[in-house]
């Protein structure tokens, strides 16, 4: 019995090394499938959020006029001014006026006379149709160099600019901004500043200041002016600027 009981307690032994291999394999099995230690996941940036406009903006443009005889010597008038402002805000796609476009009456008005009328009821007709949404009228300059200013709102479905003004006295010159976005990357603009070149209407073929009117017909298109007196070598220096502001409504 003895033998009995020494052969059980030798078969006890290696049943019990025989479960403990097969534990083992069975955990080095489950370890082959891991390919080393476990890197904790990088957290996402956070998103950068779009930025969320307000639906209307007030802006006040600063027209400021440099033209004397110090910077445009040819010819230059005794009387040197500008016209009052007149403008609208608008539609992307509207334009009132453009560079190689043909001037409306209502250009050709401003452009000769510094005339607000015809233009305002182009703009008040494109405004019936949804294109445009403020019409913009401001003062002029009696005497340049000087300075006027413009408040206006601004809303994000029509968020550009047009605003022009005669330079006087001219044949048919004056000075602008055509569909000009106060919306940069989804947002309203703090300040856009405009040097102001000088444009020929294209309805009028005097050559100097004060020369008498003579209708351009057809219309020649809208373009820099780029002969004298007001230009030298095929360029003009900048006439002032616009400055426009955004402020606190």
């Amino acid at each position: 019995m003895a033998i009995t009981r020494q052969s059980g307690s030798r078969r006890a032994r290696v049943r019990v090394l025989v479960l403990a291999l097969l534990s083992f394999a069975a955990f080095l099995a489950g370890c082959g499938d891991s390919t080393g230690p476990t890197t904790p996941a990088t957290p996402a940036p956070p998103a950068v959020s779009a930025p969320t406009p307000d639906a209307i903006a007030r802006y006040r443009v600063s027209f400021d006029a440099t033209w004397s005889a110090a910077t445009h010597p040819n010819m230059a008038p005794g009387n040197p001014h500008f016209s009052g402002l007149v403008g609208a805000t608008h539609r992307a796609g509207y334009r009132l006026w453009e560079m190689a476009g043909t001037a409306s009456n209502g250009i050709e008005a401003m452009a000769e006379r510094g005339a607000k009328s015809p233009l305002d009821a182009e703009i008040a007709g494109a405004m019936a149709l949804g294109r445009v949404e403020r019409f913009l009228s401001g003062g002029g300059i009696a005497l340049s160099p000087g300075s006027v200013s413009l408040e206006f709102d601004i809303g994000i479905e029509h968020a550009f600019v047009t605003l022009v003004s005669m330079l006087a006295p001219s044949p048919d010159w004056f000075v602008g901004v055509s569909a000009l976005s106060l919306m940069d990357n989804g947002d309203w603009v703090d300040e856009i500043v405009v040097e102001l070149s000088v444009y020929d209407a294209g309805t009028d073929s005097g050559t100097t200041f004060n020369a008498a009117d003579k209708d351009t017909i057809p219309r020649e298109p809208i373009a820099l002016v780029t002969t004298p007196p007001l230009a030298t070598g095929g360029s003009a220096p900048p006439i002032g600027s616009f400055t426009f502001r955004r402020v606190q409504s």
